[in-house]
């Protein structure tokens, strides 16, 4: 097969004239900032999740943040599973007195070990953050089989699979610029505790009600949309809130979500029915973030070398959390073995999925790696 000239992304955002009008319309509004567009997109999402509450917010990483001080989350420790980005283990630093709780991975999964969770929660545990890895839902309904206490559902990968984000206590979502409802940046927090949602809601900006809050609001004489100048602020507060742009692009490509799913779920379909035979499929997953595969060890950089030379990029999701020297200088159990995850992370090797792969684009995946296993076996 003829080499390509132009590289074949492991990852990429797939967006087209209607996110370009929609982001114009906003444009034309002068509504830039956190307006009608944010309202309606939390008012959306909310309902196609299942929850009561949503609140859009810069990032997935500002969310947990959010709730870890809406929370008063302090002088303990978080779990949260090895095989992850780094946020997930770092998120719990920006916390007063935390250190991160690392723990291995199901082998096959690549989720949270439900018994290594289990024998790491310390007297001081005050949250577990449970991780949809690459789309696989986490183990929770079993740790809630000995845990009461608080369990953040991180969602990035998840968007959307049927029953995520209602196992926990409160759900947190990304629209990153590679995510399955990509939007360049931006997160959301879902939940069903009212109290919880208006602290957290004013915690977006300083502690302030919304600009849009205050001038959508009725006149208590006229009857009309009014404004109100004045506010007060009583908690400690920060800037994270979504904004008209990026809620923008998020309804368009959550309108497409189901049709970009679909065609994931097809990638994912012929890969595990034409890869070779030595290559591990990973769990079925709905919405198919990425496609984990595993290689033999003394294989992987090999593959990753040989298809970049044939433009084809791949990636590793994602090097174990305890190998970085920074977080193991704040972990709970420091110097502590990670048997699962050392061994699998060296197999792990992501393949190409995005909506803008075509037919053409898989099978030209497909013959290159089955053709380096051809060569080197």
């Amino acid at each position: 097969m003829k080499i390509r000239d132009v590289i074949l992304p492991v990852l990429k955002p797939n967006g087209g004239q209607e996110e370009i009008d929609a982001v114009a319309e906003v444009i034309k509004s002068g509504w830039w900032g956190k307006g009608p567009k944010v309202a309606q997109f939390e008012k959306e999402f909310a309902k196609m999740v299942g929850a009561k509450y949503a609140i859009a917010v810069t990032s997935n990483s500002h969310g947990q943040d959010l709730v870890m001080k809406a929370l008063d989350i302090r002088d303990g420790d978080v779990i949260n599973p090895t095989i992850s980005f780094m946020a997930t283990a770092m998120i719990p630093l920006w916390q007063p007195n935390i250190t991160t709780n690392v723990v291995d991975v199901d082998p096959y999964t690549m989720n949270m070990d439900v018994e290594d969770v289990k024998r790491s929660i310390t007297p001081n545990t005050k949250a577990i953050i449970a991780v949809n890895e690459a789309g696989v839902p986490a183990p929770i309904d079993e740790i809630r089989e000995f845990w009461d206490g608080l369990i953040i559902e991180d969602c990035a990968h998840s968007c959307y699979t049927e029953g995520a984000g209602t196992k926990g206590d409160v759900a947190i979502w990304s629209f990153q610029a590679v995510k399955t409802m990509p939007s360049g940046d931006g997160g959301m927090i879902t939940l069903n505790d009212e109290a919880l949602y208006n602290k957290l809601k004013e915690m977006t900006w300083f502690g302030v009600s919304s600009t849009y809050s205050r001038v959508a609001k009725e006149d208590s004489v006229t009857g009309k949309p009014g404004y109100t100048w004045d506010y007060e602020v009583d908690k400690i507060g920060y800037k994270c809130y979504m904004i008209d742009l990026t809620a923008a692009l998020c309804l368009e490509q959550m309108k497409k979500l189901p049709a970009m799913l679909e065609w994931r779920r097809h990638i994912q379909s012929r890969y595990n029915k034409s890869l070779h035979d030595i290559i591990e499929r990973p769990p079925h997953t709905e919405t198919v973030q990425y496609y984990c595969a595993k290689v033999p060890a003394e294989h992987r950089a090999n593959l990753i070398d040989y298809l970049a030379s044939k433009n084809i990029h791949t990636s590793v999701h994602f090097k174990p959390l305890h190998k970085y020297e920074i977080i193991q200088k704040h972990m709970t159990h420091p110097g502590r073995e990670f048997p699962v995850a050392d061994k699998e992370w060296l197999r792990l090797i992501s393949l190409p999925v995005h909506p803008a792969m075509s037919d053409e684009d898989i099978e030209y995946v497909i013959y290159w790696v089955n053709e380096y296993f051809k060569e080197n076996l």
